[in-house]
This record gives structure tokens, sequence and C-alpha cells, in this order.
């Protein structure tokens, strides 16, 4: 099966990038393995995506993508992709049923955060346990909130909480901040933040919504319990990056480095949204992104396949 376009990942991302190829008459593929839209769909409200006044569900944001995309005649694959390969200009991949041929090919196949792995996280995700401040942060204003983490992105995420929640309780491991000085002391000065130190979460509680939150301090092994009405957790995030990791270049942290038009050190082959080297991680920059690589694709075949015999049946769609 020949395509001008393969996606791999269907989250914001992944979406716009099927909207804009298809719509730019691309033969267009896009390959999720599990629910279409990603992490956004344990969001229960987006507030800040441009557009949409009143807040919708992430999966209600992403179901209106895709059916944008469709619209365009994007073809939405169920398969599970399990490897990806090249054969000169073309690029191959092959899922758990079928191999595919295309000429380019857009990585979309995110992150995911570092998980604290205790009881009662799984259940509250998306009603009161979040790991991104800047899309949830406004639900908890005059509220109690926790940070559970100690860098930089705990306590700048910490410190934007402030902005709604009359109190952030920062709960940290060690006895000091591994994020920045400048922005601990930004942290130190802010009335509204509180620290304990040495501790670590072992159950999170409630019926219905987050009640509090079970602690046991590192040194003294004494267990005490902190009300809160939600808990931000920065323990790290992690790139889904199994498929390219021994093919594309990758920074320290396993994400992968593209230029400002999504390029990676493979011609041809793309990347957009959280499995990007980025600094900000947002469903506005993903769908970004997404624009950008569709664009960039487009225009590298155009270049690319003028003068070559292209796949056989890739003509694009009307």
């Amino acid at each position: 099966m020949k395509y001008d376009v393969l996606i791999i990942g269907a989250g914001p991302a992944g979406l716009s990038a099927a909207l804009y190829s298809a719509r730019g008459g691309l033969k267009t593929g896009v390959f999720e393995k599990a629910l279409i839209g990603g992490q956004i769909n344990v969001t229960d409200e987006v507030e800040n995506y441009p557009g949409f006044p009143q807040s919708l569900s992430g999966f209600e944001l992403t179901e209106k993508m895709r059916q944008q995309a469709e619209r365009f005649k994007a073809k939405f694959i169920d398969e599970e992709v399990t490897a990806i390969g090249l054969e000169g200009l073309c690029k191959i991949v092959e899922t758990t049923q079928n191999t595919y041929r295309t000429k380019s090919l857009i990585i979309c196949t995110g992150a995911h955060p570092r998980l604290l792995s205790v009881p009662g996280e799984e259940h509250f995700t998306g009603r009161g346990v979040s790991y991104c401040a800047t899309c949830d942060g406004a639900l908890y204003r005059d509220k109690i909130v926790s940070v559970v983490g100690g860098g930089d992105s705990a306590i700048e995420e910490g410190l934007f909480l402030t902005r709604f929640a009359k109190k952030v309780v920062v709960i940290h491991r060690r006895d000091e901040l591994r994020a920045q000085k400048i922005i601990q002391e930004r942290a130190f000065r802010n009335p509204k933040m509180e620290f304990v130190w040495d501790t670590v979460v072992q159950e999170i509680h409630g019926e219905g919504k987050i009640e509090k939150l079970e602690v046991v301090n590192r040194k003294t092994q004494a267990i005490s319990f902190i009300p809160v009405d939600g808990v931000f957790i920065y323990v790290g995030i992690l790139p889904n990056n199994a498929l390219i990791e021994s093919r594309l270049e990758l920074d320290s942290g396993g994400f992968v480095i593209t230029d400002e038009y999504m390029h990676t050190n493979v011609p041809g082959i793309y990347a957009a949204g959280d499995i990007r080297h980025k600094v900000l991680r947002q469903v506005v920059t993903a769908a970004s992104d997404g624009a950008i690589a569709a664009w960039s694709a487009e225009k590298w075949i155009l270049e690319n396949y003028d003068d070559i015999e292209g796949l056989e049946d890739s003509e694009s769609v009307e």
C-alpha cells in the first residue's frame, strides 16, 4: 500500500498534519494503535485552545479534528507500527498486519509523563491528577493544590498555579530543589507556596474527587496527610521514541531534534508535537508543529519527486 504522506500518531500534532496534508491533495494515512487524540483524551476540560470560548473535553476537541481531516480524505489506519525503514527516497512502515510505502513520513508519537505509580493516581487522572498546570491550572481557582517534584518544570508550574490557587504545596523527595536558583528564589518569595521536604506521595485519597495525599517522610518514615483539591505531578516526561531511537537524532532526553521546519536528520522524515525537542507542550503548539510538518513534507515531495518516478498508486486525492 502506497502513500504520499504517512503519519505515525493521531494526537493533535498528527491530526493537524493529516488535515494539512490531505487538504493539500496528498494521499495521506494516519496510524494510531490506541484511541485517536492521544494524551489529551484524559483531560476533562480544555479551556485554552483558540476558537472555543466554551470549554470542551479533550476527546471532543480531537474528534472534531479527526472529522475535519477525514473530510479531506485522510485515511485513519487502526494498526500498530512495529518498524520503519528506508529504501532509497522511499520510507517503509511495517505494522502488525501490513507493509506500507510512502514518499514522506511524519513522526507524531508523542510523549508521556513519568508516573508516580501510586494508588489513586490512575483513578483520578483527568479528575484531579494532572501533569500540565498550563492546561488545568485555571480549574483550581481559590483551591489548594499540590505539586510533586523539584525540578524546573515543577517549580515553574507551581509558580504558575499561584495565579489561581490559594495555596500550592510543593512535595519534594529531597531536602533541596533541583530547579535553577533564580526559579527557586521566586518560589521561596511567593507567599502562596509551601514546601514539604524529604517526602514522597504514597497514595492519593478521595471519594468522587481528590481529598488528601498520604505522604511519608523518607528520613523519619513518619506518615502524614495533606488536604488538597488537586495534584500536579512533575517527576519527568518520557518520549515515545522506541520506533525511531536508532534512526533519528535525539537530544539527551530522547526527544527528536528538528529544525523550525520540523525536518529531522533524515531527508523526508519529519517530527511534530510532544516527541520533538521543544519548550512548550500544548495542544496549540502540537497543532502548529503538525501543520508545518505537512507543509514541509509537501515541499520535499515536490522537490524530490518531480523528476523521479513516483509511487504508482499515490495519486493525489480530489
